[in-house]
């Protein structure tokens, strides 16, 4: 199965359980898990090659020169994380379907799972650090949902926005540390970034880059000073908890820095920060949450310690203690989610999880019980049991750890880490599960059915099968391990067994058991201690940081932006002008080399014309009318100067924008007073004025350097003229550029072309429908309407040469691969013939006639273009790259076909969309304000000379 459908299997799986649910949540929950299943099923088609050693690589060219393609590739780290989210993510699924109680909106759950899950296979298996940015991101935002699906739990709300407060601003962090490594690199691709690491540590971009990837990665896996967020996330649903603490959110942050460790270890800088926060995180959760009462609290606090000593082995640098990490992410995903698991289950069935209130339980629920000791066990690093393994690692790597020079601060931070990790192992046991059974539960607990204790007692089993017989695990903790080191050494050969004899780390494990055990006997007088002495709270350092900065950015907004338009273009031209006053006066500009052409007396009376109109808009402008008239001769003008100087595309597609946009303004106007008042102060005003002289004299100087001036280098335009019919197939370059060249700006374009319109839309709904609605029904016009609205020449010449008009449309829009015209003009000419059917017999008598709504033709031509640009994926080329063909028919000359022309057919749709819904916006507001003369006529009145007739 291709990586691609690997990675794409949760994404679309996740549009079945909201349909499914309708069906029942059996059959929702089988859905899903059927989707987790055959993701799962196709990565182990691949097992065999990344066993191998191989790395399995697929790849989908979208933006080479920004260096953004769609690479995956899978390697023995990118196969365990990915086993990992799928496997433990299939467990979850089947738990979660017992664990929701029929008020949970289970479709919508499995929903956000799926778009989780996809998020964090996406993350493994990207070979493009641009490509894993976005899947980076889409985990903080569907891990935002996730915890927050209990709406109506306010520490459900609070701990989804934390969350995303902190990943989301390590997340952007992230982004530029990412930026600055693919530039000291020279490259996006991971699988060259690792090959790259004697280049990117000589970089000067080596340590910002660094800092922002380590900021991004600590943010994500909870490692000090982030560790706040993550017990707040227990807000969530158990089986959220489980998955986000085993197998994939706070994991992410860990595999980044196993994925990037042959290009950014080895160095002190990281050596001293990663060991160093590892090292704190581990032993500050581990005390932390040894005095919680809350059991997904206390798990959430020993997630976190586990996080440090898993970025502690990281940071060493050294071969033994990354394969001690790439062993402990497995151990603790197996023992974690089983014990979170048993808290859900005790949640559930005792209805609270407060320590204080739970002990006995073992009598009444056996199976549990006996599941979560053997996990708890684990977790506190006992012989039998995976955790112990991976532990003496840990403490055998602190043990050769030199940290600011002492040789003892490691190995006694790791002992008093494990010391309190065993100590909430051995209280989570002892204070729920042991004990004598008490008579004020909140509720009689149980066991509960095999659904809800299955998955977690098969974690269980592995947990005793590692711990009882490691060889079996040696093969894949090797195997991953040099997926993780590269080629920057060798894989260790120490082999993994339960006795290596009396070694250093057995007697700091001994120690770190024993000293959990005095811990529990001293628990009460500790926690009295703990509950006296006075120590910061992160969430109110938290609460008040954002409310600072939530402050702040108000204040900052308030005083930057006032809402007025003049404020807002005065500072952008003023910063416009110095830049280019800068550059003007530091730069270099060579010398004049072209001569000046004649001055002929057409072009002169066109440049004057245009000038007297652009002046006499300045002092007409409280006109509205007027100013209208006058864009009008502008635009005329700049039409004839753009076919005067052999441009005649820009010409008709210039000409076709005028007629268009001037009807459309007339429309909008007819609801506007004639005249607007004077607003501005005079002061204001010659502020404006000289601002407008100076950028105007400044472009002009611009205009005049460039143009007296040759370039000794070639430009684009060179390039677009000698590949325009090679590389595009035709022969019209204005043409091949837009649905070529640089077609992705032209898809971009007619996005936001339809986004106009929608909005146009919605915001004449809201008109039609808010307060104002009821001016607009009262709305009495400034002088009498002329008798007859709709000419009867009008109406008959109009629907003539509607025919006439299309058949024009289509003959441009067909030559415009090679002649002036394309999908752009042609839609332009088509809208001009629809709007004067309107403008002519009404809009209830257009609007009748109409079959298809306009939002439609909208979204048929954006899709149309976009599915035209996803088909060169099809044939391994970038995102809208176009091909070209000769056909010959029989009875025709031979023609030419492109692909071209599907996605000219969607910018021909779009822009007939986004013409013809304005246009129904602002004739159903004339409709509703009364200015239709009759049932199927709409008349336009543009001339208003007062205020009152305005809306």
């Amino acid at each position: 199965m291709s990586l691609f459908i690997i990675a794409l299997l949760p994404f679309l799986g996740a549009l079945l359980p909201g349909l499914m649910i309708q069906a029942g949540r059996r059959a929702c929950g089988m859905t899903t898990l059927f989707v987790t299943l055959a993701a799962l099923l196709g990565l182990v088609t691949h097992l065999p090659a990344v066993w191998a050693g191989e790395t399995v690589t697929t790849s989908v060219i979208w933006l080479p020169t920004l260096g953004l393609n769609m690479t995956l590739f899978l390697d023995g780290l990118g196969m365990m994380f990915a086993m990992l989210i799928l496997g433990i993510g299939a467990l979850v699924i089947i738990y979660a379907r017992y664990y929701l109680t029929r008020d949970d909106n289970m479709g919508e759950f499995y929903t956000y799972l799926l778009l989780f899950q996809g998020a964090m296979v996406g993350i493994v298996l990207s070979n493009n650090i641009l490509l894993l940015l976005i899947f980076w991101e889409l985990t903080s935002l569907s891990s935002f949902l996730l915890i927050g699906f209990w709406k109506h739990l306010p520490e459900g709300r609070q701990g989804a926005r934390m969350a995303l407060t902190v990943t989301g601003m390590g997340g952007l962090a992230l982004i530029g540390g990412m930026l600055l490594l693919g530039s000291a690199a020279g490259t996006y691709e991971i699988t060259e970034i690792l090959a790259r690491r004697d280049v990117i540590q000589a970089s000067p971009y080596y340590v910002p880059a660094l800092l922002l990837i380590l900021l991004g990665c600590f943010t994500k896996s909870a490692q000090f000073p982030f560790h706040f967020w993550l017990p707040h996330a227990m807000a969530a649903p158990t089986p959220v908890s489980s998955y986000l603490h085993s197998a994939t959110m706070v994991k992410a942050g860990i595999f980044l820095m196993a994925r990037l460790w042959p290009a950014l270890s080895g160095t002190e800088e990281w050596f001293w920060i990663v060991t160093s926060a590892g090292l704190i995180t581990m032993v500050l959760g581990a005390v932390i949450g040894l005095f919680k009462h809350d059991l997904k609290a206390l798990l959430a606090f020993s997630t976190v310690s586990h996080l440090g000593l898993i970025t502690m082995l990281l940071g060493t640098g050294t071969a033994y203690g990354a394969m001690a990490a790439v062993f402990h992410i497995l151990n603790h995903a197996a023992f974690k989610c089983s014990l979170f698991m048993s808290a859900g289950i005790v949640d559930h069935e005792a209805h609270t999880r407060d320590i204080r209130r739970l002990g006995g339980l073992r009598h009444l629920m056996p199976i549990t019980a006996t599941i979560a000791i053997v996990g708890a066990l684990a977790m506190a690093g006992i012989p039998l049991f995976n955790g112990f393994l991976s532990k003496e690692m840990f403490l055998e790597e602190a043990s050769h750890t030199v940290l600011f020079g002492a040789d003892w601060l490691v190995p006694a931070l790791a002992t008093l880490g494990a010391i309190f990790s065993a100590a909430y192992s051995f209280r989570f046991i002892a204070h729920a599960f042991l004990g004598k059974t008490r008579d004020d539960y909140p509720h009689k607990p149980h066991d509960p059915n095999f659904g809800m204790w299955g998955p977690p007692a098969f974690l269980g089993l592995i947990v005793v099968t590692v711990g009882c017989l490691p060889f079996l695990a040696e093969p894949v903790v090797k195997l991953v391990t040099a997926a993780v080191i590269g080629e920057v050494t060798e894989v260790p050969g120490a082999h993994l067994a339960l006795w290596h004899g009396v070694t250093p780390a057995l007697i700091m494990s001994i120690i770190a058991t024993v000293g959990g055990l005095i811990l529990l006997a001293l628990f009460t007088p500790l926690l009295k201690g703990w509950d006296a002495a006075p120590r910061p709270e992160a969430k109110q350092i938290f609460d008040a940081l954002v409310g600072a900065c939530a402050r702040g950015a108000e204040r900052l907004t308030s005083g930057m932006h006032n809402g007025s338009f003049s404020r807002y273009a005065s500072i952008f031209t003023v910063t416009v002008l110095a830049v280019a006053a800068h550059a003007w006066f530091t730069g270099t500009l060579g010398p004049v080399n072209r001569e000046m052409l004649p001055i002929e007396p057409l072009p002169l009376a066109g440049w004057i014309l245009i000038v007297s109109a652009t002046g006499l808009i300045v002092f007409l402008h409280r006109n509205r009318l007027a100013t209208l008239i006058l864009m009008g001769v502008i635009g005329t003008m700049v039409s004839i100067a753009f076919n005067y100087l052999s441009a005649p595309d820009l010409a008709l597609t210039q000409i076709s924008v005028e007629v268009v946009t001037i009807i459309l303004l007339l429309l909008a106007l007819n609801f506007l007073p004639n005249t607007t008042p004077i607003e501005s102060p005079v002061s204001r005003r010659v502020r404006d004025a000289v601002l407008a002289v100076v950028a105007g004299l400044g472009a002009t100087g611009l205009t005049y350097a460039i143009l007296r001036r040759d370039f000794s280098m070639g430009t684009i335009s060179d390039y677009m003229l000698e590949n325009s019919y090679d590389g595009g197939g035709g022969t019209n370059v204005v043409n091949v550029i837009l649905v070529d060249f640089r077609g992705y700006d032209t898809f971009g374009e007619i996005i936001v072309l339809g986004i106009a319109a929608l909005v146009i839309y919605a915001v004449t709904e809201a008109l039609l429908t808010g307060p104002v609605r009821a001016r607009l029904l009262n709305r009495i016009p400034d002088q009498k309407q002329a008798g007859d609205a709709h000419p009867l020449m009008m109406v008959v010449v109009t629907r003539l040469i509607l025919p006439v008009v299309l058949m024009v449309g289509a003959y441009i829009f067909l030559r415009g691969h090679n002649e002036p015209g394309g999908g752009f003009v042609a839609g332009l000419v088509v809208s001009i013939a629809v709007v004067m059917q309107y403008m002519a017999s009404g809009f209830a008598w257009a609007n009748e006639r109409q079959r298809y709504p306009y939002h439609g033709v909208i979204g048929a031509g954006v899709l149309i273009a976009g599915l035209t640009g996803i088909g060169a994926w099809l044939f391994g080329r970038p995102f809208l790259t176009s091909t070209f063909g000769y056909v010959k028919l029989p009875g025709l000359e031979k023609f030419e076909l492109a692909s071209a022309m599907a996605f000219d057919l969607g910018v021909f749709l779009a822009v007939v969309g986004a013409v013809l819904l304005s246009l129904e916006s602002f004739s159903r507001m004339a409709r509703r304000s009364g200015d239709e003369t009759s049932e199927h006529a709409m008349d336009i009145d543009p001339s208003r000379d007062t205020e009152t007739g305005g809306a």
